[in-house]
């Protein structure tokens, strides 16, 4: 993997991003059909409490997904190429540490961190998750991340992530990719790992 890759998804360092969703923006749910009956444009906050949930599937096995998930030379090959650090056991530290795209742009150690709570590998893994290279993120509370991997059929796999974003509409609005200077959100991740697992090739090689 080469600086010039990284380059592609770059995070400019002290990125402060809005907590409310912006005028004009795509709304979903009950957010949505409030500001279609209010007849208004005006910005809307973010629910207090909400949950992203992403399904995808995989062909690879569950211990080959599990080990992309936590394993430091495979996150840093997709997504924000952030290497991570599990400690393995509830009530472990989790660490994601600063890519070198990132570090070219002024951000540098510790970019995401949070704890174990449960560990069953290679089926399911819960930890808490708070972004510390946003100032927005940083000052809401962490969040809570559930991975869980199926075994399916024909050699295909199923990882679904629910990302509990309670009282954490900045968190929620990175999460969701809705600022391009700060890159797709979850959806751009799975779909890197999904093809770097499958092809052994990351999206934007």
């Amino acid at each position: 993997m080469t600086a010039a890759t990284e380059d592609r998804h770059p995070v400019p360092a002290g990125t402060a991003l809005a907590g409310t969703v912006p005028a004009g923006t795509a709304l979903s749910g009950a957010v949505q059909t409030s500001a279609m009956q209010s007849g208004t444009a005006q910005s809307l906050p973010m629910p207090a409490h909400a949950v992203q949930t992403h399904r995808i599937f995989i062909r690879a096995t569950p211990l080959e997904i599990w080990d992309a998930l936590t394993r430091p030379g495979w996150t840093q090959q997709y997504g924000y190429r952030a290497p991570a650090q599990y400690e393995m056991r509830p009530g472990g530290a989790y660490r994601a540490f600063a890519s070198v795209s990132m570090k070219m742009h002024g951000i540098c150690g510790v970019v995401i961190d949070g704890e174990v709570l449960e560990a069953d590998p290679p089926r399911r893994l819960v930890q808490t998750w708070h972004v510390l290279f946003d100032p927005g993120a940083r000052a809401e509370a962490g969040t809570r991340l559930t991975w869980e991997i199926e075994k399916g059929n024909s050699g295909v796999s199923t990882l679904t992530l629910t990302h509990d974003l309670a009282d954490a509409p900045h968190t929620a609005s990175l999460a969701e990719g809705r600022h391009a200077a700060v890159g797709g959100g979850w959806a751009w991740i799975l779909s890197d790992l999904k093809t770097l697992l499958e092809t052994g090739r990351p999206l934007a090689a």
